[in-house]
């Protein structure tokens, strides 16, 4: 029982993700990345925000930031969204920016255990 309780929590926590995204109005904005996991797609969204403050403010050594600074940031995003690889159906989901959200903060409340 304990063997199959690890299997299923590894195949979720593999599923391949993809990352829609388009920066600003202009069609040519429009990019993807694709990570092996929702964890690691959810670190590379933080990431962008964290490139990005610090394009902003090179100068400043150890940048902090909130959940809503970086719920600002997605926002303010023409757009955002997700396709996760679901196993049982063998067929990539949508999903929008609000779980795209929601997914960030389980992910960051993780990473501060």
């Amino acid at each position: 029982m304990i063997v199959i309780v690890a299997l299923v929590s590894a195949i979720l926590s593999n599923r391949h993700t993809i990352i829609l995204m388009q920066t600003s109005q202009h069609r040519a904005t429009r990019t993807f990345m694709d990570y092996d996991s929702i964890s690691q797609a959810m670190d590379g969204i933080c990431g962008l925000y964290e490139r990005k403050l610090k394009e902003l403010y090179p100068a400043i050594r150890n940048i902090t930031y909130d959940i809503s600074d970086l719920y600002n940031f997605i926002d303010g995003l023409a757009d955002l969204s997700a396709l996760v690889y679901d196993h049982s159906v063998q067929a990539y989901l949508p999903y929008d920016r609000q779980w795209i959200k929601q997914r960030t903060l389980q992910h960051l409340k993780k990473l501060a255990q």
